[in-house]
């Protein structure tokens, strides 16, 4: 890591107006203590308003902001890329969050970079499969899926058939034409994975709380073992 990305990390870890000590940064940038000191030390002889002193802590005090030049280029095009493919592709509140972080994005950039934005040449234009139905439906599970929220599915499989699930949702994937929600079915005890353009109806159930072999981290673990656990079978369809 370049001193630079670290400089700017270890002034974000101290954003939030809380105590920090040398240890937390120097666990999660994997450097000694002692190299974290040096450069709290250097940060504060910069300018930025950082009070404490080792062994105690540091706050970075309210109202400091990093200059935008952090940005290399290809962070910039990665950034302007990512909003353009969510406002194409990406639900209704995640397509005008996108919109909304592109303006954001050229407003704080300096000239150099917003010309960078300027030019990427990265575009992406909405699919058919992508209606107002869909782009809801992946705001409703992504919410569910952030609050641990189980869903009582009305699902149809590739022949129409209709099912009632409880599911627990771990996660949306997109394919390039259709997203697909990854979750633990209560009916079959089993990871299964959901297309949402087959979802007659969602209704959002009670919490649920985190369980082990349950989780995106145990479907990753199992879709690495055994491929046929993904269930490209009558409830997913080819995507």
């Amino acid at each position: 890591m370049r001193r630079a990305d670290r400089l700017f990390r270890i002034v974000q870890c101290m954003r939030g107006g809380r105590l920090v000590t040398a240890r937390g940064p120097a666990e999660r940038l994997e450097v000694t203590p002692r190299t974290i000191y040096r450069d709290v030390a250097d940060l504060m002889a910069s300018g930025v308003p950082i009070e404490g002193e080792a062994g105690v802590g540091y706050v970075l005090r309210e109202g400091h902001h990093l200059p935008p030049l952090m940005f290399t280029a290809s962070e910039v095009t990665a950034l302007v890329a990512g909003a353009r493919l969510l406002r194409a592709w990406g639900g209704a509140e995640m397509a005008a969050s996108a919109e909304e972080a592109l303006v954001k994005i050229e407003a704080v950039l300096p000239e150099k970079a917003r010309a960078q934005a300027a030019r990427v040449s990265v575009h992406a234009f909405g699919l058919p499969e992508m209606s107002p139905r869909v782009r809801e439906l992946i705001d409703v599970l992504e919410t569910a899926t952030e609050a641990r929220q189980r869903l009582n599915l009305d699902y149809a499989d590739a022949g129409g058939l209709a099912s009632r699930r409880v599911v627990r949702p771990l996660g949306l994937w997109f394919w390039g034409k259709v997203w697909t929600l990854v979750a633990w079915c209560e009916l079959r005890s089993d990871f299964r994975m959901f297309r949402l353009d087959r979802i007659r109806e969602v209704v959002p159930g009670e919490r649920f709380r985190e369980e082990k072999g349950r989780t995106m981290r145990d479907f990753l673990r199992a879709e690495a073992c055994e491929e046929a656990v993904t269930d490209r079978g009558p409830e997913t369809g080819e995507p």
